[in-house]
Parts: C-alpha cells; structure tokens; sequence
C-alpha cells in the first residue's frame, strides 16, 4: 500500500477513537452553524443583487425565471465553495487537537517534542487559510463557470485548485508543530501534497463524505508527515 493510501487507512481508523470523535463532533457542529449563517446571508445579498441589476419581473419576458435559474446556478456553485471553506477554516482552528491524539497514540516521541499553537496563531492560521481557499476560489470561478457546458470540467477545475491549497493546509497542521525555525523544509514532497489534498477535496464534493472530510485529512495528514520524515530520517 502506498504512503498515501496507509495514511489514509490509519486517520479513518482514528475517526472512531475518542478524542478525534470529539473533534469532529464538535467542529461538525460549528461548520454547521457558520455554513447556514454565510448561506442565508449569501442568498439574501445573491436576490438583492439580481434585482438591483435590473432583473425584476417585468423587466423583460421570462426575466423571473432566468433570475431564478442564475441565482440556483449561482448558489449551487457559492454553497459548495462557501462548505470546503468554513469546513477547512474550523479544522484548521480545531487541527490541533486531532494531530495531539493522533501523536500521542503512534507518535509519542514526537508528540513529546512539540510545540503548543497558541490561541492567536490557531486563529491567525485559519483566518489565512480561508482566506487563500477563497481568493483562489474566486479567481478559478471564471473559467468553472464557462465550463459548465462540460459537465465535468467546473468540478475538475475546482477539484484541482483546492488539491494543491488542502494538502498545503493539511500539510502545515501537523509541520507548524514541529518545525524548528522557518528555513527548515516541511517533508512531504508536492507530490505526496497534491495526492492527500486532492482525496480530501474530492470527499468534500461528496454528499456525507464532506462531514468528516476534514478531520480525516488532519488525521492522514499527521501520518503522512511523520512517516515520511521518519522515513527520511532513516535513509
């Protein structure tokens, strides 16, 4: 089995441990809760916005229905950004204690060794990553939207965009713990980066798959960074 897939098997056989179960119930419950906040916000602004640019119903003939029809296409495509961002964002916030437990479960040396994120930092990671997972979104929205016809190519699009910037994430949740000064280069090579990201960013796409989506990542993530730099250690 490869680096990825042996990661991958051992973070979902943690999902059930008790420490990173109350992890993930508990940033479940707040995604939940921010996700219907930015929702019911988005659409309200979404039809103000549609009706200010001139798209009442007796502007023209059928103009209810295709502001209706641009506002669903419109608010699939925002609701499905909107979830891998606050998703992500409260991992990121919460990914501490998911990589402690997995640490300290296979990884006690190096748990022993870490380094406790502070408040502010947690915070200030996860700000930044949302902020970078929505600036990329927005400019990869564009061309998403013009391969709609596709089928297939707005879900490429955005599959691949969110691959690169989850590993990074993912990667970073575990390697901020233990890096020992900035210079010092996180292990995981792009590769191994762009193959964890992408699995989590295509569980995110996925209906039930998306719930848990995130704390598997943070808990794969942890394997894949210790036992790639144990690896290399060994070499």
């Amino acid at each position: 089995m490869s680096a990825i897939g042996k990661s991958l098997a051992l973070g979902f056989g943690q999902l059930f441990d008790g420490a990173v179960l109350r992890v993930l119930l508990k940033s479940l419950a707040v995604t939940l809760i921010v996700f219907l906040i930015v929702a019911t916000v988005g659409w309200y602004v979404l039809d103000w916005a549609l009706l200010s640019g001139g798209m009442e119903d007796e502007a023209f003939a059928g103009a209810g229905a295709m502001r209706e029809a641009l506002a669903l296409i419109m608010a699939i495509i925002g609701l499905w950004l909107v979830w891998r961002v606050v998703a992500m964002a409260v991992v990121q916030f919460f990914a501490d204690e998911v990589v402690i437990a997995v640490e300290r479960k296979h990884y006690p040396q190096e748990a022993s060794m870490a380094r406790e994120l502070g408040f502010g930092e947690q915070a200030g990671n996860a700000l930044r990553a949302a902020g970078r997972t929505l600036l990329f979104n927005l400019l990869a929205a564009p061309i998403a939207i013009i391969l709609l016809f596709t089928g297939i190519g707005t879900f490429a699009v955005f599959w691949f965009v969110n691959a690169v910037l989850i590993g990074r994430e993912l990667q970073d949740m575990v390697w901020l713990r233990h890096q020992q000064d900035r210079a010092e280069i996180a292990p995981l090579g792009k590769a191994d980066r762009f193959l964890l990201g992408g699995t989590i960013a295509g569980l995110l796409a996925m209906p039930f798959a998306n719930l848990f989506a995130p704390v598997l990542g943070a808990a794969s993530a942890t394997h894949l960074v210790h036992r790639t730099r144990n690896a290399q250690r060994a070499i």
